[in-house]
């Protein structure tokens, strides 16, 4: 048995857990936050036998794709302490982080 732990951006959540229950397979979904953009990410917890995957990895690599977005990060102004301007940076969004953790014991209550 292995454990998918997949963290994908919010926009792109509601099409991946549409994918995989439709495809049979039961996912937990919690709502987490990202460190970097300070916004929502959906974090997904699908327990899978081992052939099966690559093909809940490739449902989630077809459905969440990279993107990029303009985000407005603030720069403190030379010689300036504690004043900062807004500034946009191009980030790259979206995709999927995912680790795949065996599971030795896997009890069904």
């Amino acid at each position: 048995m292995k454990l998918i732990i997949a963290i994908v951006q919010d926009d792109d959540a509601g099409d991946v857990l549409d994918v995989l229950t439709e495809g049979g397979f039961r996912v937990t979904k919690l709502a987490t936050t990202g460190g970097f953009l300070k916004s929502g990410n959906t974090t997904l917890m699908i327990g899978v036998e081992e052939e099966n995957v690559k093909k809940v990895l490739d449902m989630i690599e077809e459905t969440c794709r990279v993107r990029q977005q303009v985000v407005t990060s603030p720069s403190p102004i030379a010689g300036s302490t504690g004043v900062y301007v807004p500034y946009p940076v191009e980030v790259e969004v979206g995709g999927a982080t995912i680790f795949v953790v065996d599971v030795d014991q896997f009890i069904k209550i």
